[in-house]
């Protein structure tokens, strides 16, 4: 039986799956092809959130399928990150866009994120649904007493990009996430996987585990639609095997071109680089972000696991093998999925 959730986006096939609000990375032209392929579209909002609208906007204008769409939000999602975006600015936006989702991450204050549910609400008239992306439980039942959201990110370490420094994997936060929300009383709110997942496999996995759609980042970067700094960094993404090896969790990344901007509590995963390698072996801070910015200064930015400057990608790397438009990556995977899903039941 499909999700219930996915009630509230006439367009959407199941599984339901979406591409994840990589700020820099995901813009208009990718989150319009997901959400035509029946999923649901971000774009990472912290810049030009009016020029990738309206980018998405043109595309989805132009789709004979949704010619008649007459809902009352726009139907892409959006991501902010909390702590550094100013809401006062973004708002405006929002409330000309009214986007089918905002989603909520990396808030210095928890009380903040119940400030931007709170506003959100009040810009949107209460049409657009508030997704809060958090990687703990303990953290998820506070966040669901003050921000009330309308679904949960559950995001895994194995995730690419930024996290909690203290996480587990979604194979183990998952169920018990589930579990203590049914308990605690929020056993209506949905929650939506991300961290390590990238085919079907992994997307039959996570709604065995309780969730009712799936978010994939690193499977987009070998998107044609995705905008990445250059081809290298795509190159690196391509040629990563045995993610667990190939990627690894730290927080020196964010420390390579000066002090992280990032809240204590958080780390992100990328390529084991040269970078990397040189912190390990005890290079100090300041011999990276020189050795960083004198390759840059030759080079441009260097990526890969020679390289020094940040790959941000998930442990499920060594699944992403090909160049694939948005769409063909949402429909195989979908298919995948409930192929996978056949076979295990035959298992049973």
């Amino acid at each position: 039986m499909p999700s219930k959730m996915i009630t509230h986006f006439p367009w959407a096939a199941s599984p339901f799956i979406m591409n994840a609000p990589m700020e820099g990375f995901a813009g208009g032209e990718l989150a319009a092809q997901v959400t035509l392929a029946g999923g649901l579209g971000f774009v990472g909002g912290t810049t030009n959130l009016d020029k990738e609208m309206e980018i998405a906007s043109s595309i989805i204008s132009k789709e004979p399928s949704f010619g008649n769409y007459t809902g009352k939000t726009f139907p892409i999602g959006v991501g902010f990150l909390v702590f550094i975006t100013d809401i006062e600015k973004v708002l405006p936006s929002v409330a000309r866009w009214k986007p089918k989702v905002v989603w909520l991450f990396a808030a210095k204050e928890l009380s903040a994120l119940q400030t931007w549910a709170e506003r959100i609400r009040e810009v949107t008239g209460g049409e657009s649904q508030i997704w809060i992306q958090l990687g703990s439980v303990a953290t998820s039942l506070e966040v669901l007493k003050i921000a009330k959201p309308d679904v949960v990110v559950a995001q895994g370490s194995d995730a690419g990009g930024h996290g909690i420094d203290q996480g587990a994997g979604i194979i183990s936060l998952l169920p018990e996430m589930r579990d203590a929300m049914n308990q605690n009383g929020f056993e209506k709110v949905p929650i939506v996987a991300a961290g390590g997942i990238a085919d079907g496999r992994g997307v039959a996995a996570a709604l065995t585990l309780g969730a009712e759609g799936v978010v994939m980042g690193t499977r987009f970067l070998a998107s044609e639609e995705v905008r990445l700094p250059d081809d290298n960094y795509r190159q690196a993404v391509l040629q990563g095997k045995d993610g667990g090896q190939y990627t690894v969790r730290s927080q020196v990344f964010d420390e390579l071109r000066g002090p992280t901007i990032w809240p204590t509590g958080y780390d992100g995963r990328a390529v084991v680089s040269a970078s990397y390698r040189d912190h390990l072996t005890g290079a100090s801070i300041e011999e990276l972000r020189s050795k960083t910015r004198q390759a840059e200064e030759k080079n441009g930015k260097d990526y890969g696991v020679q390289g020094r400057s940040a790959v941000w990608a998930g442990a499920g790397i060594g699944l992403v093998n090909k160049v694939q438009s948005a769409r063909d990556i949402v429909f195989e995977v979908r298919k995948s999925a409930v192929e996978t899903i056949e076979a295990a039941r035959s298992r049973v």
